[in-house]
């Protein structure tokens, strides 16, 4: 796995967007009854907006991934939590798998995208508000160390739904580089005594 980000061209990239997110695996993102024409049409305003970003990311080169970047402080999430300083929101789709499921890879996805996001030394915290009902991003989510805050209500994303409870959950620089070094860290630590 070799995870690289390049901005969505959301005409060019609307073929393979609208293959991902009109699947019913993908019904959180809201948009399963979606056009092609609807996902150029969203992807547009997304890419104008000034405050939200869209990344397709690539394996090797091959489309495998949607992030999005968005400031807190310009989304709904601005009336039902305080946003800090150096507060990011992220949104993730990974693409259905081509073959068979690789092992580890959603993992190695989020991960990346969570490097990525915290390339950028303005930021320190990194916001999302999956549907509380999502519970396989919720695993997803604490594994690269995202502490849930609690349930929110947001505007709808499904057209079906008045609106959307969504679970919003924090994860700061630190904790993220602890999902990362424990294993590495306990040898270091047990050589001095400690115990992690």
């Amino acid at each position: 796995m070799s995870f690289t980000f390049r901005p969505v061209d959301p005409v060019a990239d609307a073929p393979v967007l609208h293959s991902w997110v009109s699947q019913q695996y993908a019904r959180f993102w809201g948009m399963v009854s979606a056009t092609e024409q609807d996902v150029v049409a969203e992807y547009s305003r997304i890419a104008e907006s000034g405050h939200h970003q869209a990344f397709l990311g690539l394996d090797d080169g091959v489309p495998a991934f949607l992030m999005e970047r968005y400031r807190p402080e310009s989304s709904p999430l601005a009336v039902v939590y305080e946003v800090q300083p150096g507060d990011v929101g992220m949104h993730l789709l990974v693409s259905p798998p081509a073959g068979d499921p690789q092992p580890g890879f959603t993992t190695g996805v989020m991960q990346s995208v969570m490097a990525e996001l915290f390339a950028d030394p303005v930021t320190r915290r990194v916001v999302v508000e999956p549907d509380a009902r999502n519970h396989k991003i919720h695993v997803l989510n604490e594994k690269v160390g995202f502490r849930p805050h609690g349930v929110v209500t947001l505007p709808a994303v499904d057209p079906a739904e008045d609106h959307k409870q969504g679970l919003l959950s924090f994860c700061t620089r630190e904790d993220f580089l602890a999902t990362l070094t424990p294993i590495l860290a306990a040898p270091a630590a047990a050589t001095r005594g400690e115990f992690l």
